[in-house]
């Protein structure tokens, strides 16, 4: 038997903006020396100052027409266009201008929940200056963002989290995208599948294989289908193209940890397959790291044996690591350490904690054109 044994609940009540600065590192940058804004820039120490290590951290405009983007490495990135400026950043100033746009947002409400350095959910159903429109206080804060620190963002209204990042992505930079309970189908049905958050790059070839090239194939899939070839990001997806997350704004959402762990159908044995294993999970942990723009001082390494006996050692270092190059080396340390491969390993998990913001990498980016968008 397919379809739902039970009738989905869709709340609409609330009113939810999403704020995304629009290319926020690149953009203060060029708001600071405008002659930034002519030429392909990169967020990225020189490769030649590197002995051509380091990545990218993100790229303008300009620099993006040749084929430059975030998490290329820098050597590639300086191989498609020789001329860029690169820029290491200066996450100190980033942190400054995000923490005054954050007190632009409690003039409206306290309700706030920072994805990163640069974007934000707000809940804006009850607000400080009693407005029953949520455009107005989306067209508030742009005004006050632009005339305070002479930056631009885009927002996206609606009555949850995902359709308002959504909103938010749908027309950049200076956009401003409403998504009511009576447009989100049409909304949705034509949205490439890339698009929906949450269908990663590993899943859009699957999704493919299946049929699913936007939101309308999506729609048409029933909820068995999406679980049985999804599992529960199915579930969810089922649900979000029909315009339901119910997931309200956490004011709470300060991340203590950030980890990976995997469970071995077939127990590990070699010692080589356990370090090939270490740097997958350290990759992966450096990722998450970089999204959330976190480094920690304690590194955790999980080890769980075929007969199911746990062990977990911490290792506390007196400088911050994010790169998966020295996740792993501390990861590779505590291996050492705890060894007993004669066991057979059936899970590893790597991961740090100890968080704090980081504070010498950066993220994201665009152009902006001088003068005051916002004026009539």
């Amino acid at each position: 038997m397919t379809g739902l044994q039970f009738p989905l609940k869709n709340d609409t009540s609330r009113k939810i903006i999403h704020i995304d600065m629009d290319a926020f590192f690149a953009s203060v940058e060029e708001r600071d020396n405008p002659e930034l804004a002519k030429k392909p820039l990169v967020i990225a120490r020189h490769p030649r100052d590197t002995g051509g290590r380091g990545v990218v951290t993100t790229a303008n405009y300009l620099a993006r027409q040749y084929g430059i983007h975030s998490a290329m490495s820098a050597q590639k990135a300086f191989e498609l266009c020789p001329q860029a400026h690169f820029m290491p950043g200066n996450y100190h100033k980033y942190r400054e201008i995000s923490e005054k746009v954050r007190e632009i947002f409690q003039r409206y409400t306290e309700v706030i929940e920072p994805v990163s350095i640069d974007e934000a959910y707000l809940d804006v159903t009850e607000n400080k200056i009693n407005s029953t429109s949520a455009i107005k206080i989306a067209k508030l804060i742009q005004h006050d963002i632009w005339k305070e620190v002479h930056l631009t963002c885009s927002a996206g209204v609606s009555y949850n989290k995902f359709l308002a990042k959504l909103a938010s992505d749908f027309e950049k930079p200076r956009g401003l995208t409403v998504v009511t309970p009576e447009n989100a189908q049409r909304f949705l049905v034509n949205l490439p599948i890339e698009k929906f958050h949450g269908v990663g790059k590993k899943t859009v070839p699957k999704m493919h294989e299946l049929g699913i090239f936007t939101g309308q194939e999506l729609y048409e899939k029933s909820e068995m289908e999406l679980i049985q070839s999804f599992g529960k990001m199915g579930y969810s997806l089922y649900r979000k193209v029909r315009g339901i997350h119910n997931s309200p704004v956490s004011v709470t959402r300060e991340r203590k940890s950030v980890g990976k762990e995997h469970t071995y159908g077939q127990v590990l044995r070699t010692e080589e397959a356990c370090l090939t294993q270490l740097r997958r999970l350290s990759e992966e942990v450096a990722e998450s790291l970089k999204r959330v723009q976190k480094h920690g001082k304690t590194v955790v390494l999980k080890v769980r044996y075929a007969d199911y006996t746990t062990i977990t050692k911490r290792t506390t270092l007196r400088q911050y690591v994010h790169k998966k190059e020295d996740i792993f080396s501390q990861a590779s340390l505590i291996w050492e350490e705890i060894m007993g491969i004669e066991k057979g390993i059936r899970l590893l998990g790597v991961t740090v904690t100890n968080l704090d913001p980081l504070t010498y990498e950066n993220i994201v980016l665009p152009l902006w054109e001088i003068g005051d968008p916002y004026k009539e």
